[in-house]
């Protein structure tokens, strides 16, 4: 994907516009959202995805919805936990290794660090939903007696200063950088972006429909990847180089919302899909093969069976292959 995404200049003049957000503005956002994207790819570190693991994204769904917050906060809190451990595991590991217990052995340290992150990770969880609650303005907010009182109903027996240091870990090891755009951000600009190009969607049912997809595509991360990357590869066994090649594949959000968006429109208005995506194309670079395969892995899990892959079959030369099949 290109570093500039500007605007596809096309039929700019007619269709809904999602809302009264200057051109300008949408334009700025759009190239701020498509350099974060590229910036977190180029410094993806190895075990990237590793907490979005199903149980624990369906956990902060339920959890989220059992105290009524808003969307963004639940994919807020599910890469907010995603960046806290990941970094709180490089940490421990890294000052084990450099420790006197490294005299014991590398496996029993890595026993210890997993039992340390198993007897805290309930903890941490709930402390990524309280931050990610305090995000949004507009919402409920997840206080401490909420958040204890869940805990106590879990046999768990924290006192509200180890939940507030809990909070002030996860802020210390992740430096405070905790407001970070989620796929749905990627989304719902791409939206805004496709009605004041013109296209002609049903907005708010599309919305709807692409935040159920948004989260079936949490919730079932590994098979849809693991369909898009036999897709991509045209082979059921991928090697070890493809599948490590993949990962930023995987982590691509911007991929991830024109994927969203693109089954959106292929399930509720198939009349406006081969359009919808041109435009995808136009607007972010990301090829229209691309968008397609990811289509098809998403519908393959869905329904199992027709998806956009016949309906549509040669429409780009190039695609995430390239990100995936090692150089000659």
């Amino acid at each position: 994907m290109e570093s500039q995404v500007p605007l596809d200049p096309r039929a700019r003049d007619s269709g809904p516009v999602f809302s009264g957000v200057a051109p300008e503005i949408i334009e700025d956002t759009l190239i701020h959202l498509a350099t974060e994207n590229e910036q977190y790819l180029s410094e993806l570190p190895e075990q990237a995805g590793y907490f979005r693991e199903t149980r624990i994204v369906e956990f902060i769904f339920l959890l989220s919805e059992k105290w009524h917050l808003d969307l963004s906060t639940r994919y807020q809190a599910v890469e907010l936990l995603e960046r806290f451990m990941i970094k709180q595991v490089e940490q421990m590991c890294e000052s084990r290794g450099n420790s006197k217990d490294r005299a014991q052995g590398q496996g029993n340290s890595w026993s210890s660090v997993r039992d340390q992150i198993a007897n805290t990770f309930v903890l941490r969880l709930v402390s990524c939903i309280q931050l990610a609650s305090k995000l949004s303005l507009h919402y409920s907010r997840v206080t401490s007696d909420t958040a204890l009182k869940f805990l106590q109903s879990l046999k768990y027996s924290y006192t509200k200063q180890e939940l507030l240091e809990s909070e002030l870990a996860v802020l210390n090891t992740l430096h405070f950088h905790i407001n970070v755009s989620t796929p749905l951000t990627y989304v719902e600009l791409l939206l805004e972006v496709l009605g004041y190009n013109g296209c002609l969607l049903p907005v708010k049912p599309l919305h709807q429909l692409c935040v159920q997809l948004l989260d079936f595509c949490y919730l079932t991360r590994e098979t849809i990847y693991d369909t898009l990357l036999k897709v991509a590869i045209e082979n059921s066994t991928p090697s070890k180089l493809q599948i490590a090649k993949f990962l930023t594949v995987k982590e691509d959000s911007m991929l991830l919302a024109v994927g969203i968006i693109s089954t959106g429109v292929f399930i509720l208005s198939p009349g406006h899909w081969e359009q919808t995506v041109e435009h995808l194309n136009a607007i972010t670079g990301i090829t229209q093969q691309s968008i397609l395969e990811f289509s098809y892995a998403v519908l393959s899990c869905v329904v199992g069976s027709t998806t956009p892959k016949q309906h549509h079959g040669n429409c780009a030369t190039k695609s995430s292959k390239e990100r995936i099949l090692p150089q000659k």
